[in-house]
Parts: structure tokens; sequence; C-alpha cells
């Protein structure tokens, strides 16, 4: 069993978890991933690594509370068990000295990102990290952000932080900046897919992690498959990081899709029968 150390909304639909899983901690790198369950018939869910402690012997990961299964990991409460996080899984992120780097995060992203950022300042590299969301109340971790990066630049759509907009303002942003020689982008699917579609015409070499439906984390299923130039690759196994111009996009789109029903509904009824029990009169 694995201990719950912290458990915390770090802002609307976005939550922490710090898990003591010291075997993990020791293996860990950046762009890794871990696979938990909440309880024993749970669903298997990969989360990626936004932080970890050797010493402590712990790692935390950033949820994004979607459906049920995540919305049940976002009510774990610090000192209960949960029964699996395995990991460290997944090819760490390449970490060289490029020159000048920029880290794009969104969401989950933005804490997934941090480990990267950090990695990449550690190999002399000059780091630009961007982070968006739709309002600057949706934005966190941005002080442990400044800390490794050379400049932190943020996106919103409502205007309230820097820059007004989406990620189609990254364009603007790298043009007004230094030669940027590498992108690498953390986030939802969408995220990955548009921040490829900005750089590929100012052909910046762009990696993205991405995150299909996933079960087993090593392979043997096969339900991550992707397709990559012409070849079908596996997340798990030969990712998550891979070419963001070599994506075909429209087929993970189509893919993500699959069970979006099955992942909605128990979270609507289970919300549905706990506001039932409460507002009920005794």
């Amino acid at each position: 069993m694995f201990k719950v150390i912290e458990s915390q909304m770090i802002v609307p639909n976005i939550h922490l978890l710090m898990l003591e899983a010291p075997a993990v901690a020791r293996q860990m790198k950046p762009g890794q991933f871990v696979i938990v369950r909440a309880d024993d018939g749970g669903e298997r869910i990969p989360l990626s690594i936004a932080d970890w402690d050797v010493e402590e012997g712990t790692v935390t990961v950033v949820v994004k509370n979607i459906g049920s299964t995540t919305d049940h990991l976002a009510s774990l409460r610090a000192g209960v068990s949960i029964p699996t996080v395995v990991g460290p899984l997944g090819n760490p992120t390449e970490i060289k000295e490029y020159g000048t780097v920029l880290c794009l995060g969104g969401c989950y992203g933005i804490g997934s990102i941090f480990p990267i950022a950090r990695a990449l300042k550690e190999k002399k590299n000059k780091v630009i990290t961007v982070i968006e969301a739709r309002s600057s109340y949706l934005l966190y971790w941005e002080e442990k952000l400044k800390e490794v990066s050379d400049e932190l630049i943020c996106i919103t759509r409502d205007g309230t932080k820097d820059h007004r907009g989406h990620v189609g303002r990254l364009t603007e942003i790298i043009k007004s900046s230094e030669p940027i020689n590498r992108i690498i982008i953390n986030g939802c699917t969408f995220l990955l897919k548009r921040g490829s579609d900005m750089s590929r015409p100012l052909g910046i070499k762009t990696v993205v992690s991405l995150n299909p439906i996933m079960i087993d984390g090593t392979g043997m299923c096969g339900v991550c498959r992707v397709t990559v130039g012409k070849t079908t690759k596996f997340a798990c196994v030969h990712g998550p990081d891979f070419d963001g111009h070599e994506v075909n996009w429209a087929e993970l789109l189509q893919r993500r899709k699959t069970y979006m029903r099955e992942e909605v509904i128990p979270l609507r009824t289970s919300r549905c029968e706990e506001h039932a029990i409460t507002s009920s009169p005794e």
C-alpha cells in the first residue's frame, strides 16, 4: 500500500497528490509517469510526475478532475493508502544542452513541465517557460517555475495575466524572443497539437508528451497505440515523448473520445446521488 502524504486542490479542478513511494522516487526522471489506482477495484490511471523527493521517498502528481476515477483520486485525504503506484514508466525526456528551450505547459502539464524545466536549467540551457489557462486563477506553481526558468510567460484567454488569447499566441512569443532551439510541450492533447502546429512553419524541433488512452503501461495491451510518421508506436514504452510534427493528431484526437461517455456518466451519476443524499430531508 502507498500512503497519501498530501492532498489538496491547487486551483479549481486541478488536484495535487503527494504519495509515499520510495522505490519509485529513487528511479524517477523528468518526463516519466506512474500508474495509480485509488482502490482495489479501481481503474488504472497514468499520471505524469510533477516532482519527487528521493530522501523523503515521495512522488507528486497533478491530476485534472474530469471523470469518476480522477474524482475519486481528488477525494482522497492525507493519511489514507492506495493499492497501486507503479513506475517509473515511459522513457525520460531527453535532456541535453540545446541552447534556448521553450517549455510550454497547460492544465496538469503546468505541473509536469516543472521537473523538465529544472533539468534543462541544470544542463545550462536558457529556459523560457510559457504556461496557459483560461484565466489567471487557473494558473499555479508560478513561483516554482520562476526558480527554474530564465523567463516565465503566461497566456490567459481572458487577458487577466500577461498575454491575452490561447496557445495561438505562441508564434508571436517565439518571434519576439531570441532564437529557440527546442520546444517541449506538456498538457492536454489540444495544447500539444496546436503548439506543434504553431512551431512547424518555424522549423523548431517540438517534443510533445502524449496522453492517449492507456491501461497496463508496459506495452502488453496495445491500447495506447499512436501513429508517428507512418509507424505505429505505443506511447507507454516508445514514449511518452514524440516529435509533435510527426504525430497523426486527427487519429489521436478521435481515439481519445472512445470512452468519453463512460468517463462522464458515472461522475454525473455519483454527484447526483451525493446531491440527493445531502439535500434530502431527515
